[in-house]
């Protein structure tokens, strides 16, 4: 029963307690602090709350006076006379942050999508970087596959005018005297060497291709090369056959060149009547 009535008395003296402090608690509006609220927002600039009293030309309300008259501070007049610094007017500091921020937003958009335009280009790059993926190239399949392909199938050391694609023996043996065939084969392994080097180093896929065409015009300057001077031996040793024939048949059988004491002589008898 005695712990009944002193739970009774413990909540009463809470309830009573309550109703004091919720008694006690009362709704601000000052009409100074609401003027104060709407020029820091976008509704208005002005409503100078405490207004001014005058009594036969004296200003009677203490408020005001401390606020914005003759004893205010001067940051207040100031602010009061200054311009329009809403920060929520249509050009006020805020709203010129949310733009600004709205066009960083817009520029970071850019920047990523332009980051993610480089890192697929760098993907795709990557791909054609590799020695391991040069056969898939549509460049290389098209057009420089075939037209490199008599390197591969040149020998890399030819041993005879077959493999030189030499006209005959004779020919072969004619440029191989005169040092012709060594300054060739140098020839041919740098651009043998170029070929593969094109061919298994890793490097973009642009230079690759300069490869390729240096590779090409050198081959090309080759086989020209080889033609001429195949052509031009050739043609040299059927006049030195045909020189050869023809002066077998031209002179005598038993024909013994004479010395030089008769030659001398024989000119002698020939013009010495004339001088």
């Amino acid at each position: 029963m005695k712990n009944i009535v002193k739970k009774g008395k413990f909540f009463l003296l809470l309830f009573i307690a309550t109703s004091a402090f919720g008694q006690s608690i009362k709704r601000l509006n000052d009409p100074s602090i609401v003027a104060q609220h709407k020029r820091m927002t976008f509704e208005s600039w002005g409503d100078w709350r405490p207004y001014p009293k005058y009594f036969l030309g004296i200003q009677t309300n203490f408020a005001y006076a401390t606020v914005w008259g003759m004893w205010a501070p001067s940051i207040n007049r100031e602010y009061k006379n200054g311009e329009d610094i809403r920060p929520l007017k249509p050009n006020g500091e805020q709203n010129l942050r949310l733009a600004q921020l709205k066009l960083q937003e817009e520029e970071a958009k850019k920047i990523k999508a332009s980051s993610d335009t480089i890192y697929k280009r760098s993907v795709q790059d990557f791909a054609h970087w590799t020695s391991a993926t040069v056969d898939a190239d549509p460049l290389w399949l098209l057009y420089y596959k075939p037209m490199l392909k008599p390197i591969t199938e040149f020998p890399n050391t030819p041993q005879n005018f077959m493999e030189w694609r030499l006209k005959d023996q004779q020919t072969y043996e004619t440029l191989n005297t005169t040092g012709t065939l060594k300054r060739w084969q140098e020839e041919l392994d740098l651009i043998k060497e170029k070929y593969a080097m094109s061919r298994s180093m890793d490097m973009p896929r642009g230079k690759r291709f300069i490869m390729y065409h240096e590779t090409l015009i050198k081959w090309r300057a080759f086989v020209q090369e080889l033609k001429k001077y195949n052509d031009r031996t050739a043609l040299l040793l059927d006049y030195k056959n045909i020189l050869k024939n023809h002066l077998s048949t031209a002179l005598p059988n038993q024909w013994t060149p004479a010395s030089d004491k008769q030659i001398v002589h024989s000119t002698m008898q020939q013009y010495k009547h004339r001088f």
